[in-house]
């Protein structure tokens, strides 16, 4: 079991495939939550942005979308537990590739009904993104590293309709530079970012701020998965104790956390 810098097991194999089902044995063993969880905080997101925007069927930019989970989630008011049960059946199993990109591509005719928002995945991941995309949960894709160099003129005129961007664990590994760079492309879209307990918020708050953002802090901690091992747990602690953060009642227990930040333009 090799670990990153942070302590937390690499799993960066089952974002590379060229389907998703590796990804849903991995994770599903790991009791993986987290879109589940900000399911329904993305909802309510997105509904005050219809009402005070007066948009009917906003962009979504999702960022480390891989396979594009949240967007199955919302615009298939799907449940986690039924894709955890989709990937991981008898008849996923016996699939070929294509195979199971046709059995998704149907699942999302008859599941997906008319769209009130539109998600562009963003992902240093092309398997993942392209199958999201041919699969239906996606509307549009960015293949970018933004950590590491600017958009160039497509992908920031694919990010500058972003009416809302949102994601689930990816910030901490990306950072400040990705997430201003999307808010300039797409003239400040509200942000709402579930983010581990043990990466500071503070440098993405305070660069949006220079822009006429506003950050606040959601109440409340939220499961993101297990522990893939107590050597595991051992390396979060220490991790925790290094940036400030009290593990206990909560990693301390075996789970790691995350919390959530809403941004919005102050005007």
């Amino acid at each position: 079991m090799q670990f990153d810098s942070t302590g937390k097991v690499t799993l960066d194999h089952i974002y590379t495939r060229p389907d998703p089902r590796d990804y849903f044995r991995t994770l599903r063993t790991l009791e993986y939550r987290i879109p589940q969880l900000a399911k329904p905080y993305f909802s309510k997101f997105l509904d005050e942005y219809r009402q005070a925007r007066r948009v009917a069927v906003p962009t979504v930019v999702d960022i480390g979308s891989s396979y594009g989970i949240n967007a199955a989630l919302l615009k298939c008011d799907a449940a986690l537990d039924e894709l955890y049960a989709h990937y991981t059946d008898e008849t996923a199993e016996a699939l070929d590739h294509e195979g199971m990109l046709a059995r998704d591509q149907d699942w999302m005719r008859a599941r997906g009904g008319v769209p009130d928002a539109r998600f562009i995945g963003l992902d240093t991941s092309r398997p993942a993104l392209d199958y999201a995309l041919n699969a239906g949960f996606l509307d549009d894709i960015v293949h970018a590293d933004l950590e590491e160099q600017d958009l160039d003129e497509h992908q920031r005129e694919r990010l500058a309709r972003a009416d809302v961007v949102v994601s689930t664990g990816c910030l901490g590994y990306v950072g400040e530079r990705t997430v201003r760079r999307i808010a300039d492309a797409a003239g400040k879209p509200w942000m709402a970012h579930f983010v581990l307990r043990m990466f500071p918020f503070d440098d993405v708050a305070a660069s949006l701020a220079e822009i006429g953002y506003e950050t606040v802090h959601v109440e409340g901690a939220f499961e993101q998965r297990r522990f893939a091992s107590p050597q595991e747990q051992a390396l979060m602690l220490d991790t925790l104790s290094t940036a400030g953060v009290d593990p206990a009642g909560l990693e301390a227990e075996g789970w790691l956390y995350a919390e959530l930040f809403v941004s919005r333009p102050r005007a």
